[in-house]
């Protein structure tokens, strides 16, 4: 199943429109009849094969397949155009591999350690985390920091609706018995990612896939084409590790600060653009080792670091397991399942686009007409099989069209699924340290490590509301300048 889950990640990574997030919400549904260890272990092995395929799209048709590959067009698409196609896929496959093998091993590591620290946590240090979360998530995913606190406030309106958590009070279910079960977190996730792409590939014309053709002998490259990237390669897939750790940002800012970061750094910086193996390397090890990165929160603290991972946090859920420091003392041999199968995962996705990459390719040409049809059967039987509830299939597209409208108003989405998914954890531990401490809220400030997470939200805020406003100005003044 890690075989096949990698497969399925590099199909749906490769394919446009087609990201990580939504082969995952669209997979969740079948581990449910599987054991845990088989069923997570499958959907890391997806996670790690759809940051991956990305590079393909990029690559071949100068479209990036997920949001984590951008930076891979720079170099990559200039280089297949140059006739060195075979070469460029084969380094940003060897700097995959790289990446996700150094995260991997320091997740591995660092989690269990990480997760004795928070056995300390009481309410008031899991509220101030989850709060501080919310507040990085909002702030960081979009430049409109309005726009993305608003979302992270909408998810969180629509998962109050149902029972209460602490009494089972009804709370905005209007009469309805349906509504008293409030929304599943898969019917959300699957509906504002999956369904949302296919509207928008049903209202777009579909056009005809031109796919440069390429030859790729051996691994595609030589140990001459990684002179002098050794120390990029190491320098990237570290900062993606640790931008993958702070919860909402991920692999989709990690390869373009990597790029970024490479390019300043670089000796002959003219280059990049014009089709050299520096920045996909800086590109692709940074947005791979983002995945360890992003799953040390979710572990640890039970808060996704992005998407993939929030999708992910649904699945031990559906398992009957909460991430978090008891992860590790009540579920021990599942977690290093995951760990084994993460390792397992990688290889697999390295041999995988080595060997089968002209396979791979062909399933860009794909038309929509064909594709669009099953992706709606398999996320409706997803959907329905979950309480065998008509209604959940209606509310796939209930947040199929508020990821429609969302997307066109410039609102982003992973606010409002972590939003949806952290409310709980927010609102639970709010009212059991207020409880606690008799309804005197001023005690989150006597908590040393609550007040800490407190004082990095307030600082997380201004510095992005700073961040924001001194761009502004700048933009404002080239305005100017150019007029």
């Amino acid at each position: 199943m890690i075989f096949v889950g990698v497969m399925v990640g590099i199909v749906f990574g490769a394919l446009p429109g087609l990201t990580t997030v939504a082969g995952l919400s669209m997979f969740l549904p079948v581990t449910y009849v599987m054991s845990s260890h088989v069923g997570l272990a499958m959907l890391t092995a997806i996670y790690i094969g759809g940051i991956s395929g990305g590079l393909i799209s990029a690559i071949l048709l100068n479209m990036p397949g997920t949001p984590a590959s951008i930076a891979t067009t720079f170099d990559g698409a200039p280089m297949a155009r140059n006739g060195e196609a075979g070469k460029a896929l084969g380094v940003a496959v060897f700097a995959s591999l790289i990446g996700t093998m150094l995260g991997v091993a320091v997740m591995i590591f660092a989690a269990p350690m990480l997760a004795i620290l928070t056995l300390k946590f009481g309410p008031w240090e899991y509220f101030s985390v989850t709060f501080f979360a919310l507040t990085l998530i909002a702030s960081l995913t979009e430049k409109s920091v309005v726009k993305g606190l608003l979302s992270a406030m909408f998810g969180m309106m629509i998962a109050t609706v149902g029972l209460s958590p602490t009494d089972g009070t009804p709370r905005f279910t209007f009469g309805s018995l349906q509504l008293s079960s409030g929304f599943h977190l898969l019917v959300v996730l699957v509906g504002l990612y999956a369904i949302r792409e296919v509207l928008l590939a049903a209202s777009a014309k579909e056009q005809e896939v031109k796919v440069l053709e390429y030859k790729m002998k051996g691994l595609g490259f030589g140990l001459r084409d990684l002179k002098g990237n050794w120390f990029n390669l190491l320098r990237s897939s570290l900062l993606g590790l640790g931008i993958g750790i702070l919860p909402g940002i991920g692999g989709s800012t990690s390869n373009i600060i990597a790029y970024s970061m490479a390019k300043n750094a670089s000796k002959h910086p003219e280059k990049y653009g014009t089709g050299i193996p520096d920045g996909i390397i800086a590109s692709e090890s940074s947005n791979n080792a983002s995945i360890g990165g992003a799953m040390i929160p979710l572990l640890t603290l039970g808060i996704p670091g992005d998407g993939a991972t929030a999708i992910l946090l649904g699945g031990f859920m559906l398992h009957g397991m909460q991430p978090g420091p008891l992860l590790f003392q009540q579920n021990g041999p599942v977690v290093y399942s995951v760990f084994a199968a993460m390792v397992l995962g990688t290889i697999f996705m390295a041999l995988l686009m080595w060997s089968g990459m002209r396979m791979f390719v062909k399933i860009l040409k794909v038309p929509n007409h064909i594709l669009i049809p099953l992706i709606v059967v398999l996320c409706s039987i997803g959907a329905y099989a979950l309480s065998n509830r008509v209604f959940d299939m209606w509310g796939l597209l209930l947040f199929g069209f508020i990821g429609l409208m969302m997307q066109r108003f410039g609102i982003p989405a992973p606010p409002f699924i972590l939003g949806f998914i952290l409310e709980g954890s927010l609102e639970l531990n709010l009212r059991r340290g207020l409880e606690y401490s008799n309804g005197n809220w001023l005690d989150v400030f006597t908590h040393p490590i609550s007040a800490m997470f407190l004082l990095l939200t307030l600082l997380s805020l201004v510095m992005t509301f700073f961040n924001n406003h001194r761009a502004a100005k700048k933009e404002l003044a080239q305005g100017v300048k150019i007029s």
